[in-house]
């Protein structure tokens, strides 16, 4: 082990020598802010270089410095959480927060805000944030709960928000990038779908939007590692009902009668069934179906039974599918017991797919930080729809950490995080649009600091 003691110098010092230790192959193992660094040798081995170190611990003006403002505003959009559209709060915060550094912003899809530093070139990479909460009773003994009773950011989008503010802020001062970047917090992600609307507004079109990113916090990850995979990543989903009307008669007297729930449940066997044995198994797909009820007393035949569900699959093609084996179900299964049955499929976000050269680029962007490959998940995204109108990557930030207890799922009463993983959004962020030769904020923040020195 071959270890390098850092104390007193300064920044510049500091930056000047981790760029010959990174250039022999040296790596951090173990750093202190500022005070000392120990290095081993790794020889090609990818690590945590010291150049992501110092990104994390410039002594001011610099990256660091914008951890204080990330907690304030994730901790401030924390308390006034919102649902849908319906934003009014956010939005009012989100514009003064843009305008204060500078921006003009325009206000899309009813609640959500766009605004962009101009570029050299009109044609733009855009960075995404959804700004809605949930219908979610906070259980954390956090201080800055929400001030909403029933309502909560459960799903991380007070974090998003603040990681997509903390990138404006230091593009704020800094000179003209290649392109234009823009900036869209996003109304709805939760349902019915804003990505939808601002697509619809022609908002990508209006901007001149090349590609498109996204980061979610997500608690199944190391906190602070970065999570992708080319393809297909998050589900495609959408919700049904299904509602069985019968003929009421008393349970002595069967024949008097049209058993609705009877006939509910062979159509509830059916859809269990389906997409084990009717849907190419090499395609993974789910319909799960998770309420229902029927019937008005325990000697009676229901005349109405009902159950809902969800279903989701990376395929749209085996979406429709799905769809279209279900209708036939219902159809066939009522007349069979002599009752009609009703089914409604409510269509929602198409399946993320992750362009696959923006994650081959992301890859090598992200070199110096911690990024892993991972599995699809099951869960849903309106990403999605950003994806099909152009080239786009979504992204997970992991906010894992037991020894803090943050390890509470999504959509939890319990769900927090610690705010320093956001400094590792923004960390990313900046990483891709160096990578692009778009700016390099590194250097940026550099000349910044330098300028006030």
């Amino acid at each position: 082990m071959q270890s390098i003691l850092m104390d007193g110098f300064t920044p510049k010092c500091i930056r000047a020598l981790g760029s010959c230790l990174i250039g022999m192959g040296l790596q951090i193992k173990d750093p202190q802010p500022l005070k000392c660094a120990l290095f081993t040798w790794r020889g090609k081995r990818k690590a945590v270089s010291l150049c992501s170190w110092l990104f994390l611990h410039i002594e001011s003006g610099g990256f660091m410095a914008l951890l204080e403002q990330l907690k304030t505003d994730r901790q401030t959009l924390h308390q006034i959480p919102e649902l849908g559209f319906e934003l009014p709060k956010t939005h009012a915060y989100i514009k003064k927060r843009l305008e204060t550094m500078g921006y003009e912003t325009q206000t899309v899809a009813k609640s959500g805000v766009v605004a962009k530093k101009a570029g050299v070139s009109d044609q733009a990479i855009a960075f995404r944030a959804d700004m809605d909460a949930l219908d979610v009773e906070e259980m954390t003994a956090s201080s800055f709960k929400s001030q909403t009773q029933g309502r909560m950011h459960a799903c991380g989008h007070d974090g998003h928000m603040s990681m997509l503010l903390g990138l404006a802020q230091l593009l704020a001062d800094a000179p003209t990038p290649k392109k234009t970047i823009v900036f869209i917090f996003q109304p709805a992600e939760e349902g019915p779908g804003g990505a939808r609307e601002i697509v619809k507004e022609g908002v990508l079109n209006t901007y001149h939007v090349e590609a498109i990113y996204g980061i979610h916090l997500y608690p199944s990850l190391k906190a602070g590692a970065i999570g992708m995979r080319a393809g297909a990543m998050m589900a495609q989903n959408g919700e049904f009902d299904v509602h069985v009307h019968g003929k009421s008669a008393h349970g002595a007297a069967p024949h008097d009668g049209h058993d609705a729930i009877n006939a509910m449940v062979s159509i509830y066997g059916s859809f269990q069934d389906l997409t084990n044995k009717m849907i190419d198994p090499l395609v993974p797909s789910l319909l799960a179906i998770g309420k229902m009820g029927g019937g008005e007393m325990r000697n009676i035949l229901a005349k109405h039974a009902y159950f809902e569900g969800t279903i989701r699959t990376f395929s749209e093609a085996t979406y429709a599918n799905i769809k279209k084996h279900m209708h036939r179900i219902a159809a066939h299964t009522a007349e069979s017991y002599g009752v009609k049955a009703e089914l409604a499929i409510r269509d929602f976000y198409p399946p993320v797919i992750n362009d696959a050269a923006l994650v081959n680029q992301a890859f090598d962007a992200l070199a110096s930080m911690d990024t892993r490959t991972i599995e699809p998940m099951m869960l849903a995204e309106d990403f999605a729809f950003y994806q099909q109108a152009i080239p786009g990557l979504f992204m997970m930030l992991g906010v894992r950490n037991e020894k803090t207890g943050h390890t509470h799922p999504l959509h939890s009463g319990h769900f927090n995080f610690d705010e320093k993983v956001l400094i590792n959004g923004v960390r990313a962020y900046a990483h891709i649009l160096a990578h692009n030769d778009i700016i390099d904020l590194f250097k940026s923040t550099d000349e910044l600091q330098s300028e006030s020195r």
